[in-house]
């Protein structure tokens, strides 16, 4: 007797419960994330074969444009506000209360104090390296550094402080030396170097210890 045939049926299967899942993780994920903030100016790092990696958090960051320009970020906005409360004191800005605020939200500074408060104008699409004149270091009479980092140890005293500098491998050494020579007369004598990683040559003692070590 012929074994009668079935009648075949489709698979369905409810996506809803998936598609919610997925959304639910795509969500967390966009909130979740950490952006990257946005630098004044493109660097071209030099090379170097140290693999350390650069600290997020509670970070001083000191750049150095190839056309010797310098700017300042900090981190956090909270220290950047209480960065300009303290040079606004000190310096005599006249920056108001909205106005330092304004300051803080801003990812870098990069202009003298006489144009602190008018770069404040400057739309945020057009806030770049290229269109402000940098913290003025170029020479030791006129170095408006000095007075950030003096600042900026006021405001991190007794905490914790990652300073970092970057600087262009086409900058020139005056610059360089300035920059320092801020860094030095306020006690900052310890910071790293943000450089661009590369493999340790083969035909180098660094290579041949490495393997030696396994590392």
């Amino acid at each position: 007797m012929a074994r009668p045939k079935l009648p075949r049926k489709s698979t369905n299967i409810d996506m809803t419960a998936m598609c919610d899942v997925a959304f639910l993780l795509l969500s967390f994920f966009i909130l979740a994330t950490k952006f990257k903030p946005a630098e004044a100016v493109p660097i071209q790092t030099p090379t170097s074969v140290q693999k350390v990696k650069v600290p997020e958090k509670d970070v001083v960051l000191v750049s150095i444009a190839a056309d010797g320009k310098v700017f300042l970020s900090v981190s956090e906005q909270e220290r950047r506000e209480a960065l300009v409360n303290e040079l606004n004191t000190r310096r005599s800005l006249g920056l108001s209360a909205t106005e330092v605020q304004l300051a803080a939200s801003t990812p870098f500074f990069g202009t003298p104090f006489s144009q602190l408060k008018s770069s404040l104008a400057i739309p945020k699409e057009k806030y770049t390296g290229i269109t402000l004149p940098g913290i003025p270091a170029k020479d030791s009479t006129n170095n408006e550094l000095y007075d950030w980092m003096n600042a900026v140890v006021t405001v991190y005293k007794g905490e914790k402080m990652n300073l970092m500098l970057k600087g262009d491998m086409n900058s020139k050494f005056p610059t360089f030396k300035n920059v320092i020579a801020a860094f030095k007369r306020t006690d900052l004598l310890k910071f790293q170097m943000i450089t661009n990683p590369e493999g340790v040559p083969e035909d180098s003692e660094l290579f041949r210890v490495g393997q030696k070590t396994g590392q």
